[in-house]
Formats: structure tokens, C-alpha cells, sequence
């Protein structure tokens, strides 16, 4: 009987030991979709998964001073391509995914281009712009409208996409700049009122994944890499607001 509980105790540790897990650093829009992605990818794969959620320039960074992450799911082509060239990456990053930019409120208003220069709105939330892709080009979009000195005043940054999404669906602001794929999450859909920002207004969000060489676990990484670009991959990422490389933005 002893002998039996030291050989089921040394089973069920070098088990444990065994065990694949994948570091995952994600852009906060990505957060749903991501998530499902991962729980699709583990019907046919015996992984498990550690997700790690920030805005891609603070996801950059650490993994600049080795933060050991085995894939970089960013919010633009930058940050991997930067990674690329510091001989961080296991190859040449690729393109997952086209985020689109949506103007988005939770206040019993209906939401529009012109409202952001009235008395009516006090606050507009947004993601900082120099750590969060999709606060980069939301500012770009108000430029290009010629009216960011009117509003900029009004701005309210959020560390990231989630944090701005906080401020949004909480009422602290009275409407912000977010991710299509935050508003067609199952969490978020149907709350509050929302429009699509027109594509000629901001440059497009090109979002990359890069394969780090980091990676432990580099074979299983590999899978998971090239699943997001198959047919299964591509039909979540278009259900959470994305467009894919192979159809038009």
C-alpha cells in the first residue's frame, strides 16, 4: 500500500510538471475574443492558457525587460514589428485582424460626431494615446474632423481600452472612443448606444501576433499561432467586430 501512494504521489507530479501552459499578453480589445478563441483552441489541445490584459504599449514594454510571455496578441503592427527588429520574436509577426473604432455611450443619448463639440457633453472617454493603439487613432480621428481643440479639454483618458470602457458603461463619461469587438462581446451587447466611426478618418488598426522567443513551450505556441489565422479563428474574430486579413476592412 505504501509503495502504491509513492508511485500514484509521483505520478501525479511529474503529471503536474508536464502540464502545457501558454503566456498570453493581449491588447485589451482583445479580451473577449481572445477568450474564446483560447476555449475553442483547447477542444482539440490539451493546454492551458495564462492571459495577461493591458494596453499594447504597456504589454510592449515589459516584454522589452523580459517579461516571459510566449505570444504578443497587440492592437497594431508596431509593437511586434519593434520586437521583430530587437530579435525578440521567433519570426516575422503577421497580421490577425482589423479593429474598427466605434463611438459609444451608455447615457440615454443618441450618439454622433457632432454632439462632441456641444454643452451636452462634458466628458469623452478615451484610451491613452501613447500606450493604447486605438487611443492613437481616436485622436487622429478628432484631428482630422477639425475639432480636436474644441474637445480636447474634454478628454478623459483610460489606461487602456478596458479602462476606458469602465468610464464609458459606467456613466463617468459621457461617451468615449472604443473597440467594435468591446460592444459585440456577449457581455456587452445591447448596452447602451453606439455608431461606427468612418474608416477614412483613422488610420487602419492592424492588429499583429508575434511568436516570442520566450516561448517554453514553442511547438504547442506554434498551433495556437497559426490557428488564428484558420477559418474557425477568422469566424470569432469577424463575430467580435473585427474584419480579418483575407476580407475587406
Amino acid at each position: 500500500m505504501k509503495h502504491f501512494l509513492i508511485l500514484l504521489v509521483l505520478i501525479m507530479f511529474f503529471g503536474c510538471q508536464s502540464e502545457k501552459k501558454i503566456r498570453i499578453a493581449t491588447s485589451a480589445n482583445m479580451q473577449f475574443a481572445t477568450e474564446e478563441l483560447i476555449e475553442e483552441f483547447k477542444k482539440d489541445h490539451d493546454v492551458e492558457f495564462d492571459l495577461v490584459i493591458n494596453s499594447s504599449g504597456n504589454l510592449y514594454a515589459q516584454i522589452k525587460n523580459g517579461a516571459p510571455f510566449d505570444l504578443f496578441i497587440a492592437a497594431n503592427q508596431k509593437y511586434p514589428e519593434e520586437l521583430f527588429k530587437a530579435d525578440l520574436t521567433i519570426e516575422k509577426p503577421k497580421t490577425y485582424a482589423i479593429g474598427k473604432l466605434i463611438l459609444w455611450t451608455s447615457q440615454n443619448i443618441e450618439p454622433s460626431i457632432e454632439l462632441l463639440t456641444s454643452d451636452q457633453i462634458q466628458k469623452i472617454g478615451i484610451a491613452n494615446p501613447a500606450t493604447a493603439p486605438y487611443g492613437k487613432q481616436s485622436v487622429n480621428c478628432l484631428k482630422n474632423l477639425g475639432i480636436y481643440e474644441k474637445v480636447k479639454d474634454k478628454l478623459v483618458y483610460g489606461e487602456s481600452i478596458s479602462q476606458t470602457n469602465v468610464f464609458i458603461s459606467s456613466g463617468s463619461v459621457d461617451i468615449g472612443f472604443t473597440a467594435l469587438s468591446v460592444v459585440s462581446s456577449p457581455d456587452m451587447k445591447n448596452k447602451g448606444r453606439y455608431i461606427e466611426i468612418e474608416p477614412s478618418l483613422y488610420t487602419p488598426i492592424q492588429q499583429d501576433v508575434a511568436l516570442l522567443n520566450h516561448s517554453k513551450e514553442k511547438e504547442i505556441c506554434r498551433e495556437f499561432y497559426a490557428f488564428l489565422s484558420s477559418e474557425t479563428a477568422q469566424k470569432i474574430l469577424l463575430k467580435h467586430g473585427y474584419s480579418v486579413p483575407e476580407s475587406k476592412p
